[in-house]
């Protein structure tokens, strides 16, 4: 394991307000996404993300002046998504402080938004994010989930993955819906599925809920660590988690 792992706290958010939900409902306030951010830096983070969880289903584009004040006190990359739907809408939020965009629902409805946005904006600023639920019809085991994990597509997540990856996005965002937020741990053999199936870096991203769940995702193929729960109500501190994995043998920043 000689690639760098990351550790990268996730702060949804919905009506300005940072939030943590269990399988993509029951949403709980977890604090202010500024003072979050803040903290989050202060305590050893990699890189951070920031997601407008309703902005797509809400019809709207995502809060320019949050992520602005977010980014005033961000020291490290910070990557964007929720409510964006083209280059321009891309654009305007990393002029507003961001470093990356995160695309989900709007890259599955229309893929060569992902080779425009890859042209326009450098491959580097661009994550495609797949919100996807166990579906033993698909050929994976997993269909592709859109509008915040609301709507099924009839999509198999791996094959989408790997269309994607075909674009040169350099990192790729599966959140499994089943796992979102009970802290039973990752779907692994999700992980493992697209790490297999794609050359762009893969976060682990639904589920984490203890120190092991994440050497278990680094096993299975992801390079980057996201969680929320467990950060937002202090369950595991960053810190402790980097002097974990070392400790397993695996590189940390």
């Amino acid at each position: 394991m000689d690639q760098v792992i990351k550790i990268m706290p996730c702060l949804d958010m919905q009506n300005g307000r940072v939030v943590k939900g269990v399988h993509f409902v029951d949403i709980r306030d977890a604090g202010d996404p500024v003072e979050c951010a803040r903290a989050y830096c202060e305590s050893g983070a990699d890189e951070l993300a920031l997601l407008d969880i309703t902005a797509t289903v809400e019809g709207r584009t995502t809060m320019l002046d949050v992520v602005k004040r977010v980014a005033e006190v961000t020291t490290v990359p910070f990557t964007v998504g929720g409510g964006i739907s083209d280059v321009k809408s891309a654009e305007l939020v990393l002029n507003a402080g961001a470093n990356k965009v995160s695309i989900s629902s709007a890259a599955f409805r229309k893929p060569e938004l992902v080779e425009e946005m890859v042209k326009a904006l450098g491959a580097e600023k661009v994550t495609v994010a797949i919100d996807v639920d166990q579906n033993p019809a698909m050929p994976s085991g997993y269909e592709v989930y859109i509008d915040g994990g609301r709507t099924a597509t009839g999509a198999d997540a791996i094959e989408w993955a790997k269309r994607v990856d075909g674009y040169g996005v350099p990192v790729i965002l599966p959140t499994s819906k089943a796992a979102d937020g009970v802290q039973t741990g990752y779907d692994l053999p999700l992980i493992k599925a697209i790490k297999e199936a794609v050359s762009a870096d893969v976060v682990a991203s639904g589920g984490a809920g203890k120190l092991d769940h994440f050497y278990q995702a680094v096993e299975a193929g992801a390079t980057i660590l996201l969680a929320a729960s467990v950060f937002h109500f202090g369950i595991i501190k960053i810190g402790d988690l980097k002097d974990y994995l070392r400790n397993r043998g695996v590189a940390v920043r």
